[in-house]
């Protein structure tokens, strides 16, 4: 993607959009995880020193994903669980809340949950189906949307765009076909350059760019591209197995994986039964 957009074309489409900044505690934990032997004791006791980040940490290791007998309480043995990788994405997501106003924060309620579970739902799928790049999945789950906040940030009236975004979408029209008519950028490119900024894998950034591009990269049927696909493949049946089209564009029918749900369980060579049995043990574990 930024070698098809020129400097002006990325302007134009991030103009009156602040992208947030990392946050201090992310820059000294990704110092301390490119570290030849990261010390997970030092990223516990940074993760410590900020109460909103334990506490989403502690939320996420006592969900129903990981299966404990017992709830944790303790910051390093959360850290020793999820890993240095894990945590630093959990950190991103906390930093952009920390650009919302509370009123907007309240009113995206629904999205921060979505997000999360998008976000178990692909680690979850990324395991179960073989897939090398948990790490990375899980990433993409978390942060595909992140535009989305910064969006109505910048335009009050954006929900109302998505919805409708969602509502054309089809074999004809991607959902950011709408965004780009009516607003002149859209939420993939926002949480490309987020993502960007924030340092994240470029395939996944890249992914994130993709994410409603999937129609004509799931078409090609060549080898190219194949890590893009394994990444987006995963993310598109946790969208619809966390039903993402009801939660932001306020749609009953999911009508983006109407059009590629085919092509998709084809790549990864599901059936469409496997894919009713997966979505129900995934269910069962309580993400919706």
């Amino acid at each position: 993607m930024s070698q098809e957009l020129s400097p002006e074309q990325i302007q134009q489409a991030l103009q009156g959009i602040s992208v947030p900044p990392q946050p201090q505690i992310m820059v000294d934990l990704q110092m301390e995880q490119y570290m030849p032997d990261p010390d997970l004791e030092v990223i516990a006791r940074l993760i410590s020193q900020d109460p909103g980040l334990s506490g989403a940490l502690l939320k996420i290791v006592n969900s129903p994903y990981y299966g404990l007998s017992n709830k944790i309480a303790s910051i390093q043995r959360a850290v020793n669980l999820l890993g240095s990788r894990s945590i630093i994405n959990l950190i991103n997501a906390q930093s952009i809340k920390g650009e919302m106003a509370d009123e907007t924060i309240v009113t995206l309620n629904r999205f921060w949950d979505t997000a999360q579970d998008v976000a178990m739902t692909s680690l979850t799928l990324a395991k179960r189906t073989g897939g090398q790049a948990v790490d990375e999945s899980y990433a993409l789950g978390l942060f595909h949307d992140c535009g989305i906040p910064l969006m109505i940030k910048r335009f009050p009236n954006y929900m109302a765009v998505l919805e409708r975004a969602y509502a054309n979408a089809g074999p004809e029209q991607r959902v950011v076909d709408t965004e780009n008519a009516e607003l002149n950028t859209n939420h993939a490119v926002v949480g490309y350059y987020t993502a960007k900024s924030w340092r994240l894998p470029e395939h996944v950034t890249n992914a994130i760019a993709n994410h409603h591009n999937a129609l004509a990269i799931f078409s090609d049927e060549s080898t190219r591209n194949s890590q893009l696909k394994n990444l987006l493949a995963i993310l598109k049946m946790a969208e619809h197995i966390c039903a993402s089209h009801r939660v932001l564009g306020n749609e009953a029918e999911d009508h983006e994986w109407n059009a590629i749900g085919h092509l998709v369980l084809d790549y990864v060579g599901l059936s469409d039964y496997d894919f009713e049995n997966l979505r129900e043990n995934i269910r069962e574990l309580g993400a919706n």
